[in-house]
């Protein structure tokens, strides 16, 4: 016997109240991050507060659209809706309007929106539809050049905007198919490229080949009783020195200038705490600042002067750290690892391949931006534009995380049933 279509005896209710805790705080402090006296009404929807109560408001309506949906629907759609995703990913490269050195924005009239932030749901849904597939066997080689490629489209769609922040956003999505059986030496070769490409961008050419060839030699040596094992030892050797001269090449001629200068200075080679590195300089400044307590609700100078740029989108953990310090950075952080538990728990309870793969798609993606954003604020990551889920300002960002999340809320409403 199926359930109703709003199913809400079987909503995860927990999920949903940390859901409106974030949006709401975050409503809050971006009233706090541009706070105007002369706009001092909180509702005053000509400002960007009021239009994130909005954003709000509109989000509810999906969320009970959602709900009356019935919970096979997602995965009958989910290749029609990421078809729809990628064609919109394509026709913002056309059609789209620059806004901060990006085409990736639709305007019609006032109203403006990002199709990056919806494909994020729509991939997830893809991936999950097609690894629920009792078939699929991520030891196969077709099933993992067909699963890469769904992680991949978007990737290469969006970053040519340009906009690569976002682009790396879908390489979270792997964890979901090492979660689905992929061999842990993918994830170990991700990490060993990642290491590879740093360690090109600090340390001389000649001298990393020479590193990296006495390391094989060394690997070798004691290896030597293994039949077979300086062929492999060899073959990854001679990726890994292909790679690293590839390095100078890629880092100059596809990466644009802001994105180089963001990196070198995150990785120490360049200073430029008035040009380039301002915005993570007086993010930090900020932080800083707001000591064990913060300096009190709309009391923080370096927001009230505006010295942190994008404060109200990218930059909003600044806000944060200023006005309520230490304790309310740690417990916006305890409420982000409350959700992403409470995802894992509702991931693994899930009784179809399909509700479970999306369910880590979403605590995938959920996780990058929170990590990522956090990071951008105290220095630790060149700033790719990744706004903090639910609490930055911006209505495609929040809508587009309402659909993700509540996608799995109704998903798990029906994990008793065969979707």
């Amino acid at each position: 016997m199926r359930q109703g279509n709003l199913g809400i005896q079987k909503i995860d209710w927990l999920t949903v109240l940390l859901y409106f805790s974030l949006a709401i705080l975050g409503w809050l402090n971006i009233y706090a991050a541009v706070y105007d006296e002369a706009h001092s009404n909180i509702l005053d929807f000509t400002q960007r507060y009021g239009k994130q109560l909005l954003w709000i408001g509109t989000s509810v309506l999906i969320i009970i659209f959602l709900f009356i949906l019935d919970g096979s629907v997602f995965q009958t759609l989910a290749y029609p809706i990421y078809g729809l995703s990628m064609l919109s990913l394509l026709a913002v490269l056309f059609f789209g309007k620059e806004i901060a050195g990006a085409r990736s924005w639709f305007v019609i009239g006032g109203f403006s929106l990002q199709p990056s932030e919806f494909a994020k749901f729509a991939t997830a849904l893809a991936l999950a539809a097609f690894l629920g597939k009792p078939e699929r066997n991520l030891s196969s080689w077709r099933t993992k050049i067909v699963a890469f490629g769904i992680i991949l489209l978007p990737a290469i769609l969006i970053v040519p905007q340009p906009d690569p922040g976002s682009g790396l956003v879908y390489f979270s999505l792997i964890l979901v198919l090492y979660r689905e059986g992929l061999s842990s030496s993918y994830i170990i070769a991700g990490i060993s490229i990642a290491v590879l490409f740093l360690l090109s961008l600090l340390i001389p050419i000649l001298y990393l080949q020479i590193i990296l060839a006495a390391v094989a030699l060394i690997i070798i040596f004691l290896g030597r009783k293994v039949r077979g094992f300086w062929l492999r030892v060899t073959a990854i050797l001679a990726v890994a020195l292909v790679l690293v001269n590839s390095v100078d090449y890629a880092f100059n001629n596809i990466l644009e200038d802001r994105h180089r200068n963001r990196i070198n200075i995150l990785l120490g080679k360049a200073h430029d705490p008035k040009g380039i590195g301002y915005n993570t300089t007086q993010s930090m400044i900020a932080i800083g600042s707001g000591g064990w307590s913060g300096k009190g609700y709309l009391q923080g100078t370096q927001t009230k002067f505006d010295f942190v740029p994008e404060q109200s989108t990218d930059f909003i953990f600044c806000t944060v750290g200023e006005e309520w310090g230490f304790l309310g950075s740690a417990l916006l952080i305890v409420l982000f690892s409350l959700l992403f538990f409470r995802l894992v728990h509702l991931a693994e309870r899930q009784k179809s391949s399909f509700a479970r793969a999306y369910a880590y798609a979403v605590v995938s993606i959920l996780f990058f931006h929170f990590s990522i954003n956090i990071a951008m604020t105290i220095g630790l990551a060149p700033v790719i534009g990744i706004p903090l889920p639910f609490f930055s300002y911006g209505g495609s960002s929040l809508w587009g995380f309402t659909f993700l999340l509540f996608i799995l809320i109704k998903l798990d409403s029906y994990r008793w049933q065969t979707l």
